[in-house]
């Protein structure tokens, strides 16, 4: 969605005249309008949230005149937004315009000036800032479908590989190890048979929500495929990842899981693993496959269960009233 950015313009002028004349006519046209009465002034308001992508500068100024302004903003991190400016100076000759646009500025308008023409030159402004935020927008769209899995809104299965592979890379950098975490729902295609398709969507939806809560900010869970998930969790080694996979299972299991078909008991079976410290032998593909017989070994005994690859963790039985023993 758009905001109102567009439809925002600061202006910059020393000059109580001009800053008076330009609010006035700016607001006659629609305009949300914010004042400066220095470069310095109008650069401060420009680091604030939702500031305007609009910008009236006079050239000189002082403290910090209309180029620098316009220099110290094509200068700044380009996450910011882009802020189309134009200035408004006495000075009108060729190396004038020239220094101007080679500065960063967008447009240039010569005092004194035509309420019309500026008028002209503020819609054009705010066309190419409406299509900025369009392109960001789209942007930032295909950045989520390209990382992030579309029903769950947890990391895709390209994305958790490359987290973990970060994660092992800083491992091996800071001899810290990595602890990881293979997640699977418990007879998923008898939740599908009996309730529906869309009701399964719902326990995913809902499961990636419980696996979700009580991460640390910096710990990752993406869905690995299906009715698998992979959780990364850096700086953790075996035994203390043992017990987090402990703590998320329980919490997935302990309590009904709401569908538009109705409540259903849900469970999880996981397999843990963890790097080692010093990354012998570790890489991420040893690493996965372990913690895949980790997880087979937790559903051939019994299921809703921690495993690590040579022993359980903990014999942790199902609950009898289960449907899914």
């Amino acid at each position: 969605m758009l905001d109102l950015s567009a439809n925002k313009v600061l202006i910059a002028d020393d000059s109580p005249l001009y800053r008076h004349l330009l609010t006035r006519s700016l607001r006659d046209w629609g305009f949300q309008v914010t004042v400066a009465n220095s470069g310095l002034e109008a650069w401060n308001i420009l680091q604030q949230q939702d500031s305007p992508m609009l910008v009236l500068l006079d050239w000189v100024m002082p403290g910090m005149d209309g180029v620098e302004l316009c220099r110290k903003l094509r200068e700044r991190d380009s996450s910011r937004g882009y802020v189309y400016t134009i200035l408004l100076t006495v000075k009108e000759t060729h190396d004038d315009l020239l220094k101007a646009l080679n500065a960063g500025a967008d447009d240039y308008l010569a005092k004194p000036f035509d309420e019309r023409e500026l008028r002209a030159r503020l819609v054009v402004g705010q066309r190419i800032a409406r299509l900025q935020q369009e392109l960001v927008a789209a942007r930032e769209s295909m950045r989520t479908a390209a990382c992030y899995d579309a029903l769950t809104g947890l990391a895709n299965r390209r994305e958790i590989f490359a987290t973990l592979e970060r994660e092992l890379a800083r491992s091996e950098r800071e001899k810290r190890p990595v602890g990881i975490i293979l997640a699977d729902i418990d007879d998923f295609k008898n939740i599908n048979d009996q309730l529906g398709h869309i009701a399964g969507d719902e326990v995913l939806v809902e499961i990636g929500r419980r696996l979700r809560y009580g991460l640390r900010a910096y710990d990752v869970v993406g869905r690995y495929g299906g009715e698998e998930f992979l959780l990364v969790l850096p700086g953790c080694d075996l035994s203390s990842t043992l017990k987090r996979a402990e703590q998320i299972r329980a919490s997935v299991a302990e309590s009904p899981i709401r569908t538009s078909e109705g409540q259903r008991n849900v469970t999880v079976s996981m397999g843990v693993i963890a790097s080692a410290d010093d990354q012998r032998g570790c890489d991420l593909q040893s690493l996965l496959h372990q913690a895949d017989l980790g997880l087979y070994q937790a559903k051939r005994n019994g299921k809703n269960r921690v495993e690590k690859v040579g022993g359980p963790q903990t014999a942790v039985a199902a609950p009898a009233n289960s449907l899914f023993n």
